[in-house]
Parts: C-alpha cells; sequence; structure tokens
C-alpha cells in the first residue's frame, strides 16, 4: 500500500512538473511581456484558484455525503448541500464572470491615433508583414514582425484565402482573420525579447508550420532595423551569390517574389529583400542560413506538405547552392 502510494505520489510529481515546463518559453501565454497578455494571465490564475476551490467543496461534499450515516437527516444538511453545491459555486463562478467581462473593453480598445501601424495578411501557409510607419514609406517582410518596446502597436488583420487566427501568446489574446473583412489588433509590449506567434485556427494541411517570431526591442534599435529594412536589397559580392542572384531571375523566381532594388518584382510569394537577416524561413520552421536555404528550393513539398511554391530539385546541385548562397547574402 505505502509502495502503491509513493508511485503515486511520484508519478503526479513528474507529471506537474512537465506541466509546469509546458508554461515556459517563447509562446507561453503565463510569460507576458504585454498589458493585454499581463490582463489574460491574471485572469487565468483567478479562475483556476476559483476552479481549485470550487471542486474543494464540492469534493468535500461528495465525501461527506459518503461516509454520512443512512437516515433521516436535519435541516442542517440540507442547507449545507445547497449552500455549498448550488449558491457557493453559483455565486463564485459569477463573481469570475464579471471579471472576464471588464477585461474585453481594455482587450479590445484599439490603439491611440499616430501608433505604428501594421498590416499582416494571412496566406496559406505564411503571413505577409507590411508596415506603415506615420512618418516614412511603406515596406513588407514575411513571418517576422519588430516591435517598440512600451508603445502601443495596432494590427491590421485579413486573409488572402481562407479563415486564420493571429496569435502571439506572450503579448496579447488572438483575433480572427477572414477573406474580405479587416479585423483591428492592438498589442503593447512591455519588456524585450522574441517571441513566438502561430495561427489558432485550422487553415488546412500546414496549419501547424504557419508560425512566426515578434522581436520587441528597444526604441532606437527598432527605428535603425527599420531604416535597414526601408532599403532596397544589397549588391552580392561574393561570386557565388552574385551567380545565384542571375539564377534566381533566369529560373522565374521573380515572378513571385519580390527583391526591391531588383528586377524581381513579384507580389504572389513573400518579400525577399531582406530574408537572409530574419530569424527563421518557411515560416517559423527552418533555421535562416545557407543549408536551410538549400532545403527548402530544392524540396519544398517535403518540407511543408501543402505549400504552394514549387519545389526545384531538378536544378544542378551547384545551381541551388548559388541560389541559396544569394538568399542568404540578402541581409
Amino acid at each position: 500500500m505505502r509502495l502503491s502510494l509513493a508511485m503515486s505520489a511520484s508519478t503526479s510529481g513528474a507529471a506537474f512538473v512537465l506541466l509546469l515546463g509546458g508554461c515556459d518559453g517563447p509562446q507561453s501565454a503565463l510569460q507576458s511581456a504585454g498589458r493585454g497578455a499581463d490582463a489574460i494571465a491574471t485572469l487565468f490564475y483567478w479562475m483556476a484558484a476559483g476552479a481549485v476551490v470550487v471542486w474543494v467543496v464540492v469534493i468535500g461534499l461528495a465525501l461527506y455525503a459518503m461516509r454520512a450515516r443512512p437516515g433521516r437527516h436535519g435541516e442542517g444538511t440540507g442547507m449545507l448541500i445547497i449552500g455549498g453545491g448550488v449558491l457557493f459555486p453559483t455565486t463564485l463562478l459569477a463573481i469570475l464572470l464579471s471579471f472576464a467581462l471588464a477585461l474585453i473593453p481594455d482587450l479590445l480598445a484599439p490603439a491611440p491615433k499616430n501608433s505604428l501601424r501594421i498590416e499582416v495578411i494571412g496566406h496559406q501557409w505564411w503571413w505577409r508583414v507590411r508596415y506603415q510607419p506615420p512618418d516614412a514609406a511603406p515596406f513588407e517582410l514575411a513571418n517576422e514582425i519588430r516591435l517598440p518596446v512600451d508603445e502601443p502597436v495596432e494590427f491590421r488583420l485579413r486573409s488572402a484565402d481562407v479563415i486564420h487566427s493571429f496569435w502571439i501568446p506572450s503579448l496579447g489574446g488572438k483575433m480572427d482573420v477572414f477573406p474580405g473583412r479587416v479585423t483591428r489588433l492592438a498589442l503593447h509590449p512591455t519588456r524585450t525579447g522574441v517571441f513566438r506567434g502561430v495561427c489558432a485556427e485550422y487553415c488546412g494541411t500546414a496549419h501547424a508550420l504557419m508560425s512566426f517570431y515578434a522581436v520587441v526591442e528597444g526604441r532606437e534599435d527598432f527605428v535603425r532595423w527599420m531604416q535597414r529594412e526601408a532599403k532596397p536589397a544589397v549588391t552580392p559580392q561574393e561570386r557565388l551569390a552574385i551567380r545565384g542572384a542571375e539564377l534566381f531571375l533566369v529560373h522565374g523566381c521573380g515572378a513571385c517574389h519580390n527583391v526591391r532594388g531588383t528586377a524581381a518584382d513579384g507580389v504572389v510569394g513573400p518579400d525577399l529583400t531582406h530574408v537572409g537577416s530574419r530569424l527563421s524561413l518557411g515560416a517559423g520552421i527552418l533555421p535562416n542560413d545557407v543549408d536551410s536555404f538549400l532545403r527548402w528550393i530544392a524540396r519544398t513539398e517535403t518540407v511543408k506538405p501543402g505549400v504552394h511554391m514549387p519545389a526545384f530539385g531538378m536544378l544542378p546541385s551547384d545551381d541551388l547552392r548559388a541560389l541559396a548562397a544569394y538568399l542568404d547574402a540578402l541581409e
């Protein structure tokens, strides 16, 4: 009996540790880094505490009923069951519901005027990101977002195909993204760091492979990044990258992808002007290096099933390596 209890306690302890481990990391809603996420995490803790209290009371009443002697019971027993099993849970849940409803206006409030505005368009299965600074020309990138710390930002969200859902758990709540309709979401980051965002609405074959990274940094670093990102693509200097730039146009990559400052002006796929400086490839599923570029170009469908980009594995290995070197040099 003691061995069984010890094993049960050990198993429960291990499960608790694993559960806590799942609450950490760059995609954890409980590791809040924004005002919206702070409010949601606070609500979660209160809801969890309320659930524990209700569970303890109800289980206590159930144990009391199991151990009570058969026979008639007085009015006190009935009042105990009605009060503890009905009135108390109802009152507590009503209080928690009121607390949750009170948070909604703040979570859905728009960002102040003249806030940074970012347009995000969901595609199967990647994110198009357009910056519209109030005092500079707009520019575009994909699957990565940069935000200034301690400043509100307004996201304008829409979809190019099916319903998606935009969510950066550490910064705030999620917002559905619809075709033919613009939805708005205001976020206010409160600390710097790199956080992971996802599509939270099933949208097709590669739904689980549609993520992105949000980088929150200081104002000065953010301004420098915007200035670099708004510039045209750098001219490759190495021989292999120069050849890759030629092959990029020869093989028709520029028909789908835009590389500002070159003849590539496609609008179907992601903007690749500074793709070499991003944190990941393929919407958050690959590291950003030459080998990953090579793998993506040659075996696109294998890396992300259902993707609309054709694979170019039929090209000679030297051409593939040159294309990968060119893309990696676009910083």
